[in-house]
């Protein structure tokens, strides 16, 4: 038994790859409140708007470059405070449960801190306490160690003199003195953890759709500016020109975007920790919609690593009366209590009668037994595997047995033998050692394994949505077998880690893919195996508590934690189930959803209204007039476009299924951009002659020149450029307007409160969308004749003529965007899938 036992854990410290097999440094595998700083202040999106600060600046343009580096600055501060939150919610976790080392010195037992542990120290470990380093027991009083941290096998290891245990583990019958070996970062369970402590963030498929599409409307900013640099340089453009086109290219980068995201993200990381989850990753919410795989371990994150009791079956002529007066008496009698004496206790009232002998639980035999002498009566009483104690029941005791067993054992249920023998009263022979007389059945009991809250439920629900279900465990794959029909899942497909193997790097894969159950499964394989779901092209989460699934916690695309599990586990975590509960998945799944459904919207509206502006610059300059757009005139749309954007991300609702955000690009955003570029072009240039021509007449209104003179600064018949500067400013004025009215009008179509406007998506429940764009048309109305407001965006307040010019042109480009989607030309020209 011992050399048995020092094999398995040889075992198990073998299953480490070579490479990950030393390790030193800090044992934190949790970041810093410095590498959270870094990673938010450093991320994608906000060196580039750094970069445009820092280009801008280079052009005078402070009050631009301010806004723009303020915006990373405040996604930064956003991101940060809130993984700053969750890393102190779980630093207080982990200091709740912090643990104490019981250690022998000098001839006395003293209580240290597991940072003192020292090699060649030897530690006194009782019932309930953890391993903290790995060493050799120098003795034993039965004790039995719960490895499933380590491995994820639930069944106890005995431990005699002589046997390695390792750190980790727990006591959880008897007590034993170890001498400390590996001690701190030499230890098995730091080993195992060493691969996990470098972060590397997931991005989502959200998040990486939204990165390509910068990158590419980056690339167009970029050549955009080239193209009209040499165009300006041929057509003699001054410096000040040329620095608010500039600034006009650079500001078509979305960066309201990357604000927008970083909030969205923290709202639903907030809503969540409501429901009883921490987030690490802001992202992990989002992520979570997008799994199609769920992998997770089976001891102690499907199960609580307890039992309750299910039923109970009389056999013989016992009553289930006298059974459970039996049985109570037996649990409640037992000198040490294990999962299933501690079910029975629960819900079975006993006496505590005082044994005359006792044989405990072992993993090994299987079966643990009770000898009474007293006045309650005299006899032994004995409870285990039922296949470990029928060889002793008379003939033909056991013929009904097997019906009612195989039954329960279908249902995932563990079935154990109640028997006794009523005249002996010791379970020891000669040699000391257990032995059993001739068994008489008293009766069945089923017990099942303890869920974890609401893990049923929450299964249940992502099984209906399509989400494949995953069992990967260090345990007997049976045993999880069995046990995964309580969640429902049927005809499970079973694997074993020893088979996984021998196969190839392909047949490895084709196992992933088919099999839902993997058993005996070492942890290094438990990343394998989520890895080769992955490269399968599944968006993989992981959900573990043990030093074991640390590796497989890490390759997954979303890694879920339990708060009982280690604080190793917690700390590589994208999400932490408070209270061991899964209640807070389905509202995570829903938030998910919902946040996907807002950012996919807002990066609709705000792509249009880059991609719209830099197809009307191209159309006008294509044209040959002058630059279509001021500075401040651009950054009109941080309200009529921007403040939707944010409002649409907060209120979006949770819809199961929408269109991923590329193809919906194509089929929402060009078609937008494409005929807002004709019509605009087409207002803009009207505007530009029907100005100049009406300067040009022999009569022109003297209110028409006083308000040019004092928006312009320059005299009619005096300065030579009054003519010009009057009809450009008149037409970037009615195709500001126009743009603008024009993406409010837009939000119309993206939350149709009728049917006549339902052309892209069916009429929306939520009127909130439709009110705030009215108030935002008639808030850019009273801007454009307040004077000062007017100035400082650099427009001139439309006149009769120009109103109708735009009403003429919305018009138009509204029926014809209604029938563009509704039949769907573009993507009929594109040779697309309609």
């Amino acid at each position: 038994m011992g050399g048995f036992e020092l094999q398995t854990s040889m075992t198990v410290r073998d299953k480490l790859p070579p490479e990950k097999s030393l390790t030193s440094g800090p044992t934190e595998t949790g970041r810093s409140y410095w590498q959270i700083l870094h990673t938010n202040l450093f991320s994608f999106f906000n060196i580039i708007l750094f970069s445009v600060g820092v280009i801008l600046m280079v052009f005078g343009r402070y009050n631009d470059a301010f806004i723009t580096v303020s915006a990373g600055l405040a996604g930064t501060i956003v991101n940060a405070f809130h993984e700053i939150r969750a890393k102190r919610q779980l630093d207080k976790i982990s200091l709740l449960v912090r643990p104490e080392v019981r250690v022998i010195r000098d001839g006395i037992e003293q209580t240290i801190d597991p940072a003192q542990l020292a090699p060649g120290d030897t530690v006194h470990l009782r019932t309930g306490d953890q391993v903290q380093a790995d060493g050799v027991v120098v003795s034993d009083n039965g004790a039995e160690l719960d490895e499933s941290l380590l491995t994820g096998e639930s069944d106890l290891v005995r431990k005699k003199q002589g046997d390695s245990i390792l750190s980790g583990s727990f006591c959880v019958n008897g007590d034993l003195i170890y001498r400390a070996e590996a001690v701190g970062a030499e230890s098995f369970a730091n080993q195992l953890t060493a691969a996990a402590r470098a972060f590397t963030p997931v991005s989502t498929p959200l998040q990486q759709q939204v990165a390509l599409t910068i990158r590419l409307l980056m690339v167009l900013t970029v050549f955009m500016a080239l193209v009209f640099y040499i165009s300006g340089f041929i057509r003699h453009l001054n410096f000040v020109q040329n620095v608010e086109a500039s600034a006009v290219l650079i500001g078509l980068i979305p960066y309201g975007l990357f604000l927008t995201i970083n909030l969205a993200y923290t709202l639903g990381a907030v809503r969540i920790a409501g429901a009883g989850a921490v987030v690490q990753q802001t992202n992990a919410v989002e992520s979570l919609r997008y799994v199609d795989v769920l992998c997770m371990d089976k001891t102690g994150t499907l199960t609580t690593n307890a039992l309750e009791l299910h039923a109970l079956q009389p056999l013989g002529q016992i009553s289930e009366g006298e059974l459970r007066q039996h049985l109570g008496d037996f649990a409640h009698s037992a000198s040490t209590a294990n999962a299933t004496t501690t079910a029975l206790r629960e819900r079975i009232v006993g006496r505590q009668r005082q044994p005359v002998d006792e044989v405990r639980f072992a993993s090994a035999r299987r079966w643990s037994a009770l000898a009474f002498d007293d006045s309650a009566g005299r006899g032994l009483f004995v409870m285990g595997a039922p296949e470990m104690l029928q060889p002793h029941l008379a003939a033909g005791d056991g013929a009904d047995l097997d019906r009612q067993i195989q039954a329960w054992s279908d249902q995932g249920l563990r079935v154990l033998l109640f028997a006794y023998n009523p005249e002996v009263t010791t379970l020891h022979d000669a040699a000391g050692d257990p032995a059993l007389p001739a068994l008489q059945p008293l009766g069945l009991v089923s017990l099942r394994d303890e869920l974890r809250p609401y893990a049923r439920e929450v299964l249940a629900e992502f099984s209906e949505l399509g989400v494949h279900l995953k069992i990967i465990s260090g345990d007997n794959p049976r045993t999880v077998a069995a046990l995964v029909k309580q969640t429902g899942l049927v005809d499970p497909k079973l694997v074993t880690g020893a088979e996984l193997a021998a196969m190839s790097m392909a047949e490895f894969e084709q196992a992933a893919e088919e099999a839902t159950v993997f058993g005996r499964v070492a942890p290094e394989q438990k990343a394998q195996l989520v890895a080769a779901l992955i490269r399968r092209g599944h968006y993989v989460a992981m959900i573990g508590d043990g030093v074991n699934d640390i590796l497989a916690l890490k390759r997954a695309k979303l890694g879920i934690a339990i708060q009982s599990g280690s604080s190793a586990t917690r700390n590589v975590a994208d999400m932490v189930l408070l209270d061991d509960s899964y209640a807070a998945l389905a509202p995570a799944l829903s938030e998910g959803k919902r946040i996907s459904n807002g950012l996919t919207n807002a990066t609709l509206l705000l792509i249009t209204r880059a991609l719209t502006y830099a197809f009307v610059i191209i159309g006008v300059l294509m044209v040959g007039l002058d630059f279509p757009f001021e500075p401040a005139q651009a950054g009109v749309t941080a309200i009529t476009v921007g403040l939707p954007a944010f409002f649409l991300t907060l209120w979006a609702r949770p819809q199961a299924k929408t269109e991923p955000l590329l193809p919906a690009m194509v089929r929402f955003v060009l078609p937008v951009a494409l005929w807002s570029m004709l019509i605009g072009v087409a207002l803009y240039t009207y505007v530009y002659y029907r100005t100049g021509q009406a300067l040009g007449e022999a009569f022109v209104p003297p209110g028409l020149i006083t308000r040019f003179e004092r928006y312009t600064g320059l005299d009619y018949g005096v300065d030579q450029q009054f003519g010009l500067t009057a009809t450009r400013i008149a037409a970037q004025t009615a195709l500001s307007v126009f743009l603008s009215l024009g993406a409010l009008i837009l939000l119309l179509f993206m939350e149709p409160p009728v049917a006549l406007l339902a052309s892209w998506r069916p009429v929306s429940p939520d009127r909130r969308p439709a009110l705030l764009a009215v108030g935002l048309m008639v808030l850019l109305v009273t801007a454009l004749y307040t004077p000062a407001v007017a100035t400082y965006l650099g427009f001139l307040p439309p006149f009769g003529p120009v109103w109708r010019d735009i009403l003429v042109a919305l018009a138009v480009w509204a029926p014809g965007l209604w029938l563009l989607w509704r039949k769907r030309w573009v993507e009929r020209l594109l040779a697309l899938d309609v």
